[in-house]
């Protein structure tokens, strides 16, 4: 399918810009192409069907621009067709669009691992193994922690999300939907509670003293601000703590930065707002702006205790995904990281004023740099509080859908909820974030949660409207 390109450039137009309802009729074409076609186990936000991105817009089919604050799940990095990565993509497919890194030696594969090493917080002399996404190199960390230490048992955090292949999806706890209809998980997975300091006793007066001896646990793997957990930020001293009690016991560190990392936080990995250096990073999502390439970044001695064979990919590193990684990398390092850190507290001290012009309805704005998830609870009226317990019985996190759906519907912004059953909407945009896009975020949640205050209204027309959705879904699941 072509796009429906607009006679102007992107960059012509005013930002967010309707030329069709939402969905338009190409777009609805799309959807019952896409529905006809492809896997239902496809979750699908919104009806939107993007062909064209620039900077912090998206354009779809029919014509229409959107402020994009979710840069398809935290993975556009440095904006939608960023010239710099567009050019190194073009110029590496017209040499080389592939060979197989784990069978013949690729320039461009080792010049990227150097320089994730490089920038990557490990103490010591660091290596690299590049695969195809996040949940490739939970896997590969996994069968690392275990080989190197010769121990069988990994921890993982309740809250925690690492991705659906078997391995990643064991050490998932962010969701008990992950698991269902496909256990046994995986043996030797431990889960942790996180986040607090106090949480750490856990182990000691848990893991080790009742299920398993410290010295046969391998690793430990934490996201250092979780993501479908509801993005939540650690407890200062708790990460730090983290790296003690690992250390103490010979256990492995792996800090999981598929979505946390690449300059999202206001510093290119989140764990260094605690200076926590872990043993293993894992990286993927905005490392390559969009192209498929994920990283283990792990101390030199342990990549080195596996022999030749023991893991590799057939695409992993490919040549193209490689080149955009690296340009990814200069604009991280020459701006982008720095901007994240600038829009992300103005956009927090924005969204903190709905704390106080919205009480009990906004619990929550927390996050780090472009990071941010702002919480919803019930609110105070007894009117609201009986269309939020309606909207609750009939699934858990419904009235954030009310709070997402209107951002899109009305202020054609493009926000997600942090996992289903959540209560907390996420933000993630692409770290060329503008001052006015910060302000524009902040007046569309203002309008659409002071919608959320008139009951009848159009918010709680489309409240019924989900209920009766989430209602029949329950009686035909």
């Amino acid at each position: 399918m072509t796009a429906a390109a607009s006679p102007l450039a992107i960059s012509a137009r005013p930002v967010p810009d309707l030329v069709t309802e939402i969905p338009g009729p190409k777009a609805r074409a799309a959807v019952a192409l896409d529905e006809a076609w492809t896997s239902p186990s496809l979750p699908r936000a919104y009806p939107i069907v993007p062909v064209r991105g620039e900077g912090s817009t998206i354009e779809d089919v029919d014509g229409n621009l959107f402020l994009d604050f979710a840069a398809g799940i935290a993975v556009n990095s440095t904006g939608h067709a960023h010239p710099d990565v567009v050019e190194a993509i073009r110029r590496q497919a017209g040499e080389l669009i592939h060979y197989s890194a784990s069978d013949f030696y690729l320039p461009i594969y080792a010049e990227l691992c150097r320089e994730l090493a490089r920038i990557a917080p490990i103490e010591g002399r660091a290596r690299a193994y590049l695969g195809n996404s996040g949940a490739e190199v939970v896997e590969a960390a996994m069968k690392l922690a275990r080989h190197a230490t010769g121990r069988p048992y990994i921890v993982g955090f309740l809250g925690g999300f690492h991705g659906r292949t078997y391995g990643a999806v064991t050490l998932t706890a962010s969701k008990a939907k992950y698991h269902a209809g496909f256990g046994p998980m995986l043996p030797g997975i431990f889960h942790a509670p996180y986040g607090h300091v106090a949480d750490l006793r856990w182990f000691d007066e848990v893991l080790f003293d009742k299920l398993a001896p410290a010295d046969e646990v391998a690793a430990v793997v934490v996201e250092p601000i979780q993501g479908e957990g509801g993005y939540l930020v650690p407890e200062d001293g708790f990460l730090e703590g983290l790296r003690e009690l690992t250390r103490r016991h010979g256990i492995l560190l792996i800090a999981d930065e598929v979505q946390s990392g690449a300059g999202r936080t206001g510093r290119m990995w989140a764990v260094d707002h605690w200076g926590v250096k872990p043993d293993i990073l894992l990286t993927a999502k905005g490392i390559a702006s969009g192209m498929p390439v994920a990283g283990m970044i792990a101390r030199a001695d342990l990549l080195e205790a596996w022999a030749k064979g023991a893991h590799g990919s057939t695409y992993g590193g490919n040549p193209v995904a490689c080149a955009a990684a690296l340009a990814t990398i200069r604009l991280l390092e020459n701006g982008l990281t720095a901007n994240a850190a600038v829009r992300g507290e103005q956009a927090m001290v924005g969204l903190r004023e709905l704390m106080a012009h919205h009480p009990g309805v906004v619990v929550d704005v927390r996050g780090k740099g472009l990071m941010i998830g702002v919480e919803f609870g019930q609110p105070r009226s007894l009117k609201l509080k009986a269309s939020w317990h309606t909207l609750e019985s009939a699934s858990k996190g419904l009235f954030c859908q009310l709070i997402a759906i209107p951002l899109f519907k009305e202020h054609r912004i493009l926000t997600q909820v942090a996992g289903h059953g959540s209560h907390t909407v996420k933000l993630l945009p692409p770290l060329v974030l503008s001052d006015a896009d910060c302000e524009r975020i902040e007046t569309a949640f203002d309008a659409v949660i002071a919608g959320s205050h008139r009951v009848p209204g159009a918010v709680w027309s489309l409240g019924k409207t989900l209920v009766d959705h989430a209602l029949r879904a329950r009686a035909t699941a």
